[in-house]
């Protein structure tokens, strides 16, 4: 096999198939999203309506402050608030995700809009506390109807799929970052804006003006989605649900009806049930961060100040997270980096919990936001990518509802729990701390977490041959695991002969120990005579242009032949799938390896194989032309492969008869935990693994 030939089987080296643009940077992913009109005029929507979200909150904490004289009054004015716009989320989530899959999505979202804009002027206009109160519980149970009907719409606006992710990234920087400081800043201006001029105006009246400002953002809101979105009216027009069926798609369901197709679906849907299960454990031990976080803080004897470092720390930890998800999503499929991710926020706690100083304290802080941040992008990107348009409004509101119940009851129980230990003074590293309640209760939430998420993992988990360890080490390596069970050996060499008769009997013996199918995938004496007739009829000669043919080549082979086998479920044996054409290419042609290795990674959608068996010949004693220099290279360069990765080559001794060296092979093989795994998997039925 000279250098070109060797080309023809140019791969790549990937253990799953990533999802089409996942290398592309960060800055073209947000522009491919804004590019797309509608989508870009939601996002403004987004920023007005979470401005006036915040703008809203601290402008009735204000106008409640000035309405009441007591200081008791006073002090439970912001609570108060914080309640009566939350509360509404229990009721009126589920109604909000029935109306969003039942009705016109922008016409809800529009009338939603007007009434949080009427509510919040009546407020401004009667001018009691009560009021307030009531009119402030109608307007968050009008946004709770409105987040349900926008978030199910979000999918349909773009073009792909695999832009949800960068759209959900999107939406959570403009509510949790852009519009917190314009809400915040805009604050900050009106009400500034008497004293800093001298002008002298009521505190009171200027409260007021804020209210109707927010009120104002709503009605702007109202109009730009009526006028300026209508695709917020597409649905997706797919095949219907599991719990609906096809006669009665088109006919529209009742009030409890679509009550109880939504539970049906949660019930009989791994995926979606183990999202939810998911989101208690990470919601319970949210809420007991949230519970415990001021307490904490006063315990590492920090003050105020530690409060706001431990504050900044989560926020700064869940904008990290969110940021680096599609980059750990390459190496993770969502369903289980879901899981993967509330365990490690867990099991994160307890250093947490354990800390004694503050220094210790930030960055664990830190890297739980980071975990926390991931599982929550990666559940809304879960919702908008795998779950159907008709039922996705509901999921949505059942994912809104359990973060308020679950955060109100977490939160609550908090301070019971913390009250039951007896604050003790401790000196640790000559510095005194405080042990209190708050330590064992952050131990407990973690440990809750931790187990939720494996249970969340093994109910979203498609693949259950592979344990969530085997994952978690795949992600911190870097590795990307394939979401099938179908397994891939490799069978690599110097010379030909010998791979192409390994590779034939390693199937042979397989096909004989059980019931899998086995793939013995493409002749790459086949390949060749392809890559030669595009070489010929192109007038190809340069090594680069005869390597992207090359690269091709393994494309197709990759998308016709063992991607399908795989996802079947097949065991898929194939020779020279890619290291040896590439060491074959580096040393004949002089191409830079590294660039050869970025050219298979793109041609194969980064599949790399299970295990790989490297035949360890003496290029000395090959025939011909090849028992060169380039030859001794070659062998050199597949070493070094080897030796990069042990856990996934197996070297095997190739000199001897045929039989000798696939006894040889046999037994490698069988010794290696992915070798136990390929015949386990070979004495399986085809399909899927058993749990």
């Amino acid at each position: 096999m000279d250098g070109i030939s060797g080309g023809a089987d140019l791969g790549g080296s990937a253990s799953a198939l990533a999802p089409a643009g996942s290398d592309a940077s960060l800055t073209h992913r947000v522009r491919g999203v804004l590019a797309i009109r509608p989508f870009r005029r939601l996002w403004a929507v987004t920023f007005l309506c979470s401005a006036a979200d915040w703008l809203s909150l601290l402008a009735l904490t204000g106008l409640v402050t000035q309405m009441v004289d007591s200081y008791r009054a006073q002090s439970f004015s912001f609570a108060g608030v914080v309640l009566t716009q939350l509360l509404p989320g229990l009721f009126f989530a589920p109604l909000g995700g029935i109306l969003a899959d039942r009705f016109d999505r922008r016409k809800i979202m529009v009338i939603c809009d007007l009434g949080r804009c009427a509510f919040l002027v009546s407020i401004a206009v009667v001018g009691t506390p009560l009021w307030l109160f009531i009119a402030n519980f109608f307007v968050g149970s009008f946004a709770m109807m409105w987040i349900p009907s926008k978030d199910a719409a979000v999918p349909n606006l773009l073009r792909r799929r695999d832009q949800v992710e960068t759209a959900n990234q999107l939406g959570m920087v403009m509510t949790w970052g852009i519009a917190v400081l314009a809400g915040a800043g805009l604050y900050s201006l009106i009400t500034g804006f008497g004293p800093n001029l001298r002008i002298p105006v009521d505190a009171l009246s200027i409260a007021k003006i804020v209210v109707m400002v927010a009120g104002a953002a709503y009605l702007v809101s109202a109009i730009l989605i009526a006028t300026r979105i209508p695709e917020l009216s597409r649905r997706d027009t797919g095949a219907p649900t599991p719990t609906t069926s096809a006669e009665d798609a088109d006919k529209p369901a009742g009030f409890w009806q679509m009550i109880r197709d939504a539970a049906r679906f949660v019930r009989t849907t791994p995926l979606v049930r183990g999202l939810l299960i998911g989101m208690i454990g990470a919601l319970a031990a949210a809420g007991a961060v949230v519970g415990t976080v001021k307490l904490y803080a006063n315990s590492l004897l920090g003050g105020e100040a530690a409060f706001g470092l431990l504050f900044a720390s989560v926020f700064v930890g869940l904008g990290t997270g969110m940021a680096a998800l599609p980059k750990v999503a390459r190496r993770l499929p969502h369903n289980r980096l879901f899981g993967i991710s509330i365990v490690l926020a867990g099991l994160l706690l307890v250093p947490v919990a354990l800390s004694p100083h503050l220094a210790v304290s930030l960055p664990a802080v830190a890297l739980v936001g980071v975990c926390a941040g991931m599982a929550f992008l990666t559940g809304v990107t879960i919702i908008g990518t795998q779950v159907e348009d008709s039922i996705r409004g509901r999921i949505n509101a059942i994912y809104q509802s359990m973060m308020k119940i679950i955060l109100f009851g977490a939160t609550g129980m908090v301070p019971l729990l913390v009250g039951l230990v007896e604050p003790r003074h401790m000196s640790v590293w000559g510095k005194e701390i405080i042990v209190d309640g708050t330590r064992p209760v952050l131990v407990g939430a973690g440990v809750l977490a931790a187990l939720f998420g494996v249970v969340a993992y093994r109910q979203m988990d498609d693949r259950r041959s592979e344990s969530i360890l085997v994952d978690l080490l795949a992600a911190i390596r870097g590795k990307v695991r394939r979401s099938t069970d179908g397994l891939l050996i490799a069978v690599e060499g110097n010379a030909g002969t010998d791979t192409a008769a390994q590779s034939h009997l390693l199937a042979d013996w397989l096909r004989g120990s059980g019931k899998r199918e086995i793939v013995l995938a493409s002749d790459p004496a086949l390949n060749d005579q392809r890559l030669r007739q595009v070489l010929d009829s192109a007038s190809l000669t340069g090594a680069r242009a005869q390597a992207l043919v090359a690269a091709a080549v393994r494309a197709d082979i990759v998308e016709r032949q063992i991607r399908p086998a795989l996802e079947r479920g097949a065991i898929v044996v194939m020779e020279r799938y890619v290291d040896s054409p590439l060491a074959h290419l580096s040393a004949a042609a002089g191409l830079d390896p590294e660039e050869l290795e970025g050219l298979s990674d793109w041609a194969t959608a980064r599949l790399r194989p299970d295990v790989t068996v490297l035949l360890d010949t003496d290029p000395g004693a090959m025939p011909g032309a090849r028992a060169g220099e380039d030859n001794w290279r070659v062998q050199h360069l597949l070493s070094e492969m080897a030796a990069s990765d042990p856990d996934r080559y197996v070297v095997v001794e190739a000199d001897g008869q045929a039989d000798e060296v696939g006894a040889r092979v046999r037994t490698a093989v069988s010794a290696t935990s992915v070798g136990r795994k390929v015949l386990a998997a070979a004495e399986r039925p085809n399909g899927r693994a058993r749990r």
